[in-house]
């Protein structure tokens, strides 16, 4: 099933070009309700609706170096810090943004917007303390995510070894643009995907290359407990801005479209947009205490 939030709020599954309306406050209940729920009876053109976030989970579980091959990619280039797998925090799940929703780039605080495409893992079944033989009960979907960081404020918080507030941002959480359950998905370790800028490819690569598998990083965030529609990532691929030869030139700009794909899970596609196009007025002053 393709489960998906669109226009002011509605649940729906898309069943080809038709949405199907589901009897359920939110996507989130649909997995507190075990995965079942009813219809209304309405039906919409798909490409008549808009697409929201298909999701506003309870907590959002971050894990960040779980592709050797991006920590080798900025080994390379000599950024600040290495990273390895087993970086993990919360995200901000009031910047969660979804397809088609701007970017806001917050000139003011930053002049490194880069793009991370990651594959999402949606909880389906509460629990805690479990084995990764039994982590897989507890997933019930995927979805596609792009991990936007502020990379010079990165860089000062990985001084202290840990990092959120260039992650956690408004508009800097895209995810969508639906969750595709589980079943649908035959083997999720073997899945395509493909980052664009304006069309350019930047990052390519597959599932199979994560270096601890789905269960085995469900398994790991349990002891923080699941809450049923709770969303843990997997770790971006190579091709990040920052790991490039002139980053400056990759960077996201406020005119750029940034398309994620996940073969299988759709295109999240999301356009960069500057603070004056947004709320129209220029941007505050930050405030530095660092």
């Amino acid at each position: 099933m393709k489960l998906a939030t669109f226009d002011n709020g509605l649940v729906g599954r898309i069943d080809g070009d038709t949405v199907v309306e589901l009897d359920l406050p939110s996507t989130r209940a649909f997995f507190e309700r075990g995965g079942t729920a009813g219809e209304t009876g309405r039906t919409f053109p798909l490409a008549g609706v808009r697409l929201r976030a298909p999701i506003v989970p309870r907590k959002f579980f971050h894990t960040a170096g779980n592709f050797r091959e991006h920590h080798d990619d900025l080994v390379r280039v000599d950024w600040s810090h290495p990273v390895n797998k087993g970086i993990v925090f919360f995200q901000n799940v009031d910047a969660i943004i979804g397809p088609e929703d701007p970017i806001v780039y917050p000139e003011q605080l930053t002049r490194e917007l880069d793009y991370e495409l990651e594959l999402a893992v949606v909880i389906g079944k509460p629990g805690k303390f479990f084995s990764a033989e039994q982590a897989v009960e507890h997933i019930a979907g995927y979805l596609v995510f792009n991990d936007i960081t502020a990379r010079d404020i990165q860089r000062k918080e990985m001084e202290s070894g840990v990092f959120s507030f260039s992650k956690a941002i408004d508009t800097f959480c895209p995810i969508g643009p639906y969750i595709v359950t589980a079943d649908e998905i035959g083997d999720p370790h073997d899945l395509g995907m493909e980052l664009r800028v304006n069309g350019d490819i930047r990052q390519k690569s597959n599932t199979s290359r994560m270096s601890v598998s789905i269960p085995q990083l469900v398994a790991y965030h349990s002891p923080q407990v699941y809450s049923a529609g709770d969303i843990i990532t997997t770790g971006t691929i190579a091709g990040v801005a920052a790991s490039t030869a002139d980053p400056f030139a990759n960077y996201l700009r406020p005119g750029d479209v940034v398309e994620a794909e996940i073969e299988g899970l759709g295109v999240l596609r999301n356009r960069v947009i500057s603070w004056q196009e947004a709320y129209g007025t220029p941007a505050p002053p930050a405030e530095q205490w660092v």
